[in-house]
């Protein structure tokens, strides 16, 4: 399946509850759209969310079901493994403090 970044820009630092994010994986779910790793701008008002989706299309009405922006959905390719490892690493660091 396909892989795209896609930007997103908010009037106001992003804050999410469980709710919040139960919520979009499901409306990604009905769409066929799967978040996999997100960054979020030191601001708190741009993200950079990597996502596998059957098409461009799909990411955008998933995000509009969810009421989220997606600014620009650029397909990207997969990356070596590699830097997957290191990815994962970091997210695993990241995550435990």
């Amino acid at each position: 399946m396909p892989l795209y970044v896609i930007e997103r820009t908010f009037a106001e630092q992003l804050e999410l509850t469980g709710d919040d994010v139960r919520l979009i994986e499901e409306i990604n779910g009905d769409e066929g759209v799967r978040w996999l790793f997100s960054f979020l701008s030191a601001d708190r008002r741009r993200s950079y969310c990597l996502y596998e989706a059957p098409s461009p299309d799909a990411i955008r009405v998933a995000a509009k079901r969810g009421d989220l922006p997606a600014d620009a959905i650029v397909e990207v390719g997969p990356g070596t493994p590699q830097f997957s490892d290191r990815l994962r690493d970091w997210a695993s660091a990241q995550a435990t403090g």
